[in-house]
Order: C-alpha cells, then structure tokens, then sequence
C-alpha cells in the first residue's frame, strides 16, 4: 500500500516522535511506500483563509466554503494545499500520528484538515459519510494523552469521536480502531515497550483490521 503519515508533534525526540519512526520503519519492511507530512518541520500553516487560493472565483461575496468547491474544480487552490491533497490522492491509507489536546487534534492538525479536507475535494454536495470522496482509503489514528486509561473508558467512542466520525469517515474513509498511548511522558521503561510492541503488531495487520462500523448516510436519514 501506498501510506501517508501526517505527523503532528514539534519535538522529534517525544514519544509522538518514535511512535513516528516505528510506523515508518515497520511499514517500510512489510513493502510499503510511505511518506511522511512533518507539519511542524514543514511550518504548516493551519489557518485557513484567501491564502488558500490563487484567486476567488469572483463572487460578490466572500465564503470560504464556496471558494473551496470552486477551487476543487477550477485547480485554484494554493501551492501548499495542492502538495498536501497530492500526497492524500496518493495514498491508499492515511495514519495520523499526534498527541491528543484537550480531547483533540493539536492547532496545527486541525488545520492541516481544514484545509486540505476542502469542500469539493473531500466532501461536499450530497457527498459524505459512506459517499464522501475519499471514499476508497482507509485512515487510523495513533494517539498519545495526558491523562491515564481510566479518563478515556471508550477511546473510539470518548475521545475518537470528532476525528474518526466527524472527519476521516465524513470524508468517506474506512476508519480503523485508534491506536492510544496513554500518559504518555510519565510511562517507565517496561510500558513505553509494551505500547511499542503493541502498535508494532497493529502496524504490522492494518490491511486485515476490521474498520469500525458507523452509520450510512440513507441510514441516518440524510440521504
């Protein structure tokens, strides 16, 4: 498969930084292509804005959803957002590796899919949930927190639920059960391995994992 990590973390060195290499050097010797979104290397803007586009498609007035569908069949949208859409229309499998703030995704993140999840690209007209329009990929997301086991009792459900349902399937993508280490910078030795050795093993079988199951889009009464 073809693999796209969007890495969210400023220090290489952190626990998000090994969970990182691991997933590369782990993919790579199972024979996948992988590439790598280093946002904070990169100093992804995450706000998103006019800055988005080459030009607005002439509309009296200014809406960023509308000039985002515009763009998406025009090919209006700016050099950073292409590159980073090129890379998702690339890949057959997106993984996401960040440390979970304030039950969520880092500013930097969030941002990073603001703007590349565009209207029209992603989603849009009709298109979402099991029609959007990545519809085809499959994405996971490996997570770090703050906090122990015992705050997150349902970590798909409890702390997933906005990015795994609200984003990555919204857009269409089979989404896989999140890989979580919890509190991650007080761990020892012996536990820092063990969620090692664990997100090895679910690296090493994202091809098989069962994704989970949320509601159609006709189920839901939308559509």
């Amino acid at each position: 498969m073809k693999i796209l990590i969007v890495y969210a973390h400023e220090n290489p060195a952190s626990f998000n930084g090994t969970l990182k290499d691991l997933a590369v050097e782990t993919l790579t010797q199972a024979g996948h292509e992988v590439k790598v979104s280093d946002l904070y290397s990169m100093k992804f803007n995450p706000i998103a804005g006019r800055h988005d586009f080459t030009d607005l498609s002439g509309e009296e007035f200014y809406k960023y959803q509308a000039e985002q569908s515009s763009a998406a069949s025009t090919g209006r949208f700016a050099r950073d957002v292409q590159e980073e859409m090129d890379k998702v229309d690339w890949a057959d499998f997106l993984l996401f590796q960040y440390p979970v703030w304030w039950f969520d995704m880092p500013a930097i993140l969030k941002g990073w899919v603001d703007r590349v999840f565009a209207a029209g690209y992603a989603y849009g007209g009709g298109n979402m949930f099991d029609k959007g329009l990545l519809k085809g990929k499959r994405a996971m997301c490996s997570v770090t927190t703050g906090g122990p086991e015992a705050g997150y009792p349902d970590p798909d459900g409890n702390l997933m639920r906005n990015v795994q349902f609200g984003r990555l399937y919204f857009c269409g993508m089979e989404v896989l059960p999140v890989h979580v280490s919890f509190s991650a910078a007080h761990l020892d030795d012996a536990e820092r391995q063990a969620y090692l050795d664990s997100y090895r093993k679910r690296l090493e079988t994202i091809e098989t994992t069962k994704p989970l199951e949320y509601p159609t889009l006709a189920e839901m009464g939308l559509g």
